[in-house]
């Protein structure tokens, strides 16, 4: 049994007009960086996408919206040289065209989250027992990425992967794309960002399927993250069939008839779908007392919590989880959880 994965690294939420997502972000109460896109050093092409993200500790969402030429540029987005060997270049080059089309698709297909990485210290064992596992993906790649330190922007090393369905193509699974990405330096310094909400990190990603396809979903979910699926919801008050949390990576997968009982009122744009993710605040009341303020919408899960429902957050469900709960954080939801998962 593996325990190379340590949670989510990051959920990608696609959008189609970047400077409508940063403002409502803002109005989420997230301090959201300025969008960049990349570029290959000493090359005037662009790869057709721009990114901005909102930074936690150990974690991040990840805005992207397609560019294409640049005529749909964000305001005030910079360009970033991707630093990477030059016996790299024409690799990376062709693996960031392939991810740049699938993004396009999947912002055709609906606006929403269709990305969910998760972390890892040991992306060569992943690697290694993915293949072993017989799944598909597209090898390890080597970037430098830019990240916000107390001295300013620098790029730093990251590593990634990509899961590939034969049958879709490269850097694409059915419900988008998924993959592992490793940091080659531990965060110490990442500059410290302080959210109005009072977010400190990812909890959870929870992704709706078909109920026919619900136990082939569980199956290649357990696959990817190497442990058994801990059927019941964790860290909810309630445990509705048709509901299996994947740890350690903090992915609920949900039948399509269940997901009434989990968030109530949302309904997939498609099937299968990623269709909210939960962050975790300091105090649960004044981030909703905020979302309140600043006109959001919100709704209650079937277990209490607080949610901004799809339709008013660009295609996801937002969860605003109180850190510490049970089923919140890490050290929670990741390990020491008594389940056939941890067995």
């Amino acid at each position: 049994m593996s325990g190379d994965v340590n949670g989510l690294h990051h959920v990608g939420h696609i959008v189609r007009n970047m400077n409508e997502a940063m403002e409502l972000y803002r109005r989420l109460g997230f301090s959201v960086s300025a969008p960049v896109h990349p570029v290959l050093p000493g090359a005037a092409e662009m790869f057709g996408v721009a990114n901005a993200h909102v930074r936690f500790p150990g974690d991040f969402i990840e805005l992207v919206a397609v560019i294409g030429d640049g005529s749909h540029l964000p305001a005030g987005a910079r360009a970033i040289p991707l630093e990477v060997p030059e016996e790299r270049r024409a690799g990376l080059a062709a693996a960031i065209r392939v991810t740049v089309a699938n993004i396009a698709a999947f912002a055709e297909r609906f606006e929403g989250v269709h990305i969910m990485i998760a972390d890892t210290a040991d992306l060569d064992g992943v690697a290694s027992r993915l293949a072993a596992g017989g799944v598909v993906h597209g090898g390890v790649h080597a970037v430098q990425r830019p990240v916000e330190t107390g001295a300013g922007v620098r790029m730093e090393p990251a590593r990634y992967l990509e899961i590939s369905d034969p049958d879709l193509g490269p850097g694409r699974v059915p419900e988008g794309r998924i993959g592992f990405a490793e940091n080659l330096l531990a965060g110490s310094s990442l500059a410290h960002v302080d959210h109005p909400n009072g977010a400190t990190g990812l909890a959870e990603c929870v992704l709706c399927v078909d109920d026919a396809a619900s136990p082939e979903v569980e199956r290649r979910y357990a696959t990817y993250f190497g442990r058994p699926v801990n059927l019941g919801r964790a860290g909810t008050a309630i445990e509705p069939a048709g509901v299996t949390v994947v740890k350690p990576a903090g992915v609920t997968v949900v039948a399509a008839s269940a997901l009434d009982a989990v968030l109530p009122g949302e309904r997939p744009a498609a099937l299968p779908a990623f269709v909210a993710y939960a962050v975790t605040v300091r105090d649960v009341a004044a981030a909703e007392r905020l979302l309140l303020g600043n006109g959001v919408p919100v709704a209650r899960t079937a277990g209490g919590e607080v949610f901004v429902p799809a339709r008013a957050a660009l295609g996801v469900a937002i969860i605003f989880r109180q850190e510490g709960k049970a089923g919140a954080g890490r050290s929670v939801t990741w390990r020491g959880c008594s389940s056939i998962t941890d067995g």
